[in-house]
């Protein structure tokens, strides 16, 4: 994963962006700072961290077995609602599970959606993936991984 010690803001990212005369310098001088690990590295550092098996991520997050591997072994990306499984079954906390998401490169949670909100107010709150699953399909909301009612 990245030294978040070396890492500037994304705000600064930004002005340096603004401000570069040219995209080619602005990418010349940004290096890695534009380069997001690939997914399957990220989760793999996050178990290992954790003290976790991928296995037992994997059956936390409710996640197939054979996809599971397969998103750890970088075979397969994630959608949206896999990566989220995942955070559920590492036990990410919600800003954790923004950087998740932004690794998958998929839309992060908004607090003005309300499937959205249900989520990260369970993550914050540190519900199990059945707990959430529970609660969206009581607000008539999609489950995690599920289909539309």
């Amino acid at each position: 994963m990245q030294d978040k010690s070396k890492s500037i803001s994304t705000n600064e990212l930004w002005a340096r962006l603004f401000q570069a005369p040219t995209i080619d310098r602005f990418l010349e001088n940004a290096g890695s700072e534009c380069e997001l690990p690939a997914f399957s590295d990220y989760i793999s550092a996050l178990c290992e961290e954790r003290g976790e098996k991928p296995e037992t991520v994997i059956r936390r997050a409710d996640i197939e077995r054979s996809f599971g591997y397969r998103l750890f072994s970088g075979a397969r990306n994630p959608s949206r609602d896999s990566a989220l499984q995942l955070a559920f079954g590492l036990a990410l906390s919600t800003d954790e599970t923004q950087q998740l998401l932004k690794i998958a490169q998929v839309t992060p949670l908004h607090p003005k959606v309300k499937r959205d909100a249900i989520i990260a107010f369970c993550l914050h709150n540190r519900k199990s993936l059945v707990d959430t699953q529970q609660v969206l399909y009581e607000h008539e909301l999609p489950i995690i991984g599920g289909k539309r009612r």
